[in-house]
Parts: C-alpha cells; structure tokens; sequence
C-alpha cells in the first residue's frame, strides 16, 4: 500500500508564495524521481519541476526564479515552494513519484490527488 498526500494548496494573493509537500507513505524501498506538475480548467496538464535521488533539478520556463523543489528522501517527501506566485499560476497542482518496492524492483509511478493551488487579489 503506497499513498501519496499532498497538503498545502490554497488561496494567495499575486505577488505571495506557498509552499506545497507530497509525502509518500507504504512499503516501498526507494523513490527516484519526484515532479511537480499542474493543469488548470480546460488546459493540458505540464511538468512543473522535477527532481532526482540525488537532488539535481529541472523547471519549467514559466517558474524558473521563483519556484524551488526540494525533497527530503528521509521523510519520503517532495516540496515545491512558490514565490512572486502570478494568477497564472492558478491551477490543480499534481504530486508524483516513481516507487519501487524493493531493490531491483520496476519503478511504478504514482499521483497524488492535487490540491488548488489559487492566486487572486
């Protein structure tokens, strides 16, 4: 049983910052990458940032300078932290990781439930 959970969505103004988490619980042996990605109404779901075991780091255009991802690979958990958030941000932002349950496992990959993440005045 693996869950992901993913607190830490709501409402900021434009100009503000929030921090989401993505926690991954279960039975599982290691976790290799970890993403952010995000999709508002009516629009394709896109890759936010990304980062590995061991910590090197990818971001879309759109969040480079103002988004950081980290991860925390003791507590299994991923964190994006926003700042200078634009209304464009607004969106549904999606959790997910690549699990493997034991060594030498297939990784399978996982989602979380999103959580909104809102900008407006």
């Amino acid at each position: 049983q693996v869950y992901v959970v993913e607190p830490g969505g709501g409402l900021v103004q434009p100009g503000g910052s929030l921090r989401l988490s993505c926690a991954v619980s279960g039975s599982i042996f290691s976790i290799n990458l970890m993403a952010w990605y995000r999709q508002a109404p009516g629009k394709q779901r896109e890759l936010v940032a990304a980062i590995t075991s061991g910590g090197s780091t990818n971001y879309a255009d759109s969040v480079k300078g103002r988004f950081t991802i980290s991860r925390d690979n003791a507590k299994n958990t991923v964190y994006l932290q926003m700042n200078s958030l634009e209304p464009e941000d607004t969106a549904v932002y999606y959790c997910h990781t690549d699990v493997a349950y034991y060594d030498g496992s297939p990784y399978f990959r996982y989602w979380g439930q999103g959580t909104q993440v809102t900008v407006s005045s």
